[in-house]
């Protein structure tokens, strides 16, 4: 826990958080964690998150060991956004609570999924990864005896909401859950969340050039001669001639990343000038947390670079075309005859659309990959090809 001496006034204060959405009384005391550290443990210990082990990140159901998966993806930016929370004196437990969970609502395969169950539900209302980590959290994921969800605190639950900004169309699982427990979706969220979302992309940006290296999909000459980190690698070549490649390219990731960390924390510095309250935050207008124009300019265009290279790669379009079949199969498959889902899921399977085909939905989403491709083998008798590979 952040001590009270050194957070900033801008801060998030667990002492004056908003609460939870269920009051429970008479509640056992466990403890003398905040309420920020009580949301990250209850994250850490949930289901869903321990599920993020199987589930795609850049490669779909990865054979190799070596290669990241949404739960490891998770706990590096889980590292970064401590980091950077700690210098910019902001609460440490409520930013790893947030960059643990953010990606807890992703179905398996990664955005391929989304898409399918997007497409499968586009008549009732659509899937959103985003908002359907709020819709895990608050009322899927159930391990109490006295309420829905994890009961996680309103700075939680806002700052998942809208760690990317405002939210002024919010989805109907968004929607939902607003009018159930009000999370101020036109406001900015606070800096722990906006520091969250950032160290979001400084991981991926970085990591996945290591995945996209192993896997063989990025091209070593073209990668080392971009402008965003032809500088860096001159420098590490220079520091360490002869040392064996894959040794400087993991010096390499490391410099890009205390790069670009050191320009954030330089530049939201600046832009907490007058900044004197959670309040000021809010009602910026504008997320605070922030590369310099030149660091944002570069991550764009290097961004773009790995989209041709790495994420738009024919071998990587044609896995995900495979994906997206797969859970279109599944979805139909439980939605013409339900007895396939586990018994607990029959059990509260809702009379009426769209609540019945979202739930369908919810029982893929929280599928892993290995899962939802062996119940696609047990209920059409054979195993998908091509949906693994590295």
């Amino acid at each position: 826990m952040t001590p009270p001496d050194l957070r900033a006034p801008y801060a998030s204060d667990p002492s004056r958080s908003r609460g939870r959405e269920f009051s429970i009384e008479n509640g056992l005391a466990r403890g003398a964690r905040s309420p920020y550290q009580r949301d990250r443990d209850r994250i850490i210990h949930s289901i869903a998150f321990r599920r993020l082990r199987y589930k795609t990140q850049v490669f779909v159901a990865p054979d190799g060991d070596h290669y990241r998966v949404r739960l490891t993806h998770s706990l590096e930016v889980a590292q970064i956004a401590r980091v950077i929370a700690r210098i910019l004196g902001l609460d440490e437990d409520l930013t790893e609570a947030l960059a643990l969970a953010h990606d807890i609502g992703h179905p398996p395969f990664g955005h391929a999924g989304e898409d399918a169950l997007d497409a499968a539900l586009h008549k009732a209302g659509g899937f959103d990864h985003n908002a359907h980590t709020l819709r895990t959290l608050m009322r899927i994921d159930s391990p109490y005896c006295e309420h829905d969800g994890l009961n996680l605190t309103w700075e939680t639950l806002e700052g998942l909401a809208k760690h990317n900004g405002p939210v002024l169309e919010p989805t109907w699982a968004l929607a939902e859950l607003d009018a159930a427990y009000n999370l101020d979706l036109g406001s900015h969220a606070s800096l722990e969340a906006q520091v969250a979302a950032l160290s979001d992309d400084i991981a991926y940006d970085n990591h996945d050039i290591d995945d996209g290296l192993r896997a063989g999909f990025l091209d070593l000459d073209e990668l080392l001669a971009h402008p965003f980190v032809v500088d860096r690698w001159n420098e590490v070549e220079r520091r360490y001639p002869g040392v064996p490649l894959d040794r400087q390219l993991a010096e390499l990731i490391r410099s890009q990343i205390g790069v670009m960390v050191n320009d954030l924390v330089a530049q939201t510095q600046k832009n907490l000038v007058g900044i004197g309250s959670i309040e000021d935050v809010r009602a910026a207008g504008r997320a605070l947390v922030a590369f310099s124009p030149e660091m944002a300019e570069g991550e764009r265009a290097f961004k773009r670079f790995m989209y041709e290279k790495l994420y738009y790669h024919p071998e990587q379009v044609e896995t995900a075309r495979r994906a997206r079949a797969l859970l279109a199969e599944l979805y139909s498959a439980y939605s013409q005859e339900t007895v396939l889902m586990e018994e607990s899921w029959i059990d509260t399977m809702p009379r009426f659309e769209p609540a019945r085909s979202r739930h369908i939905a919810d029982y893929i989403a929280g599928m892993t990959d290995r899962f939802a491709i062996a119940r696609h083998a047990e209920i059409y008798g054979r195993t998908p090809e091509g949906l693994s590979n590295v």
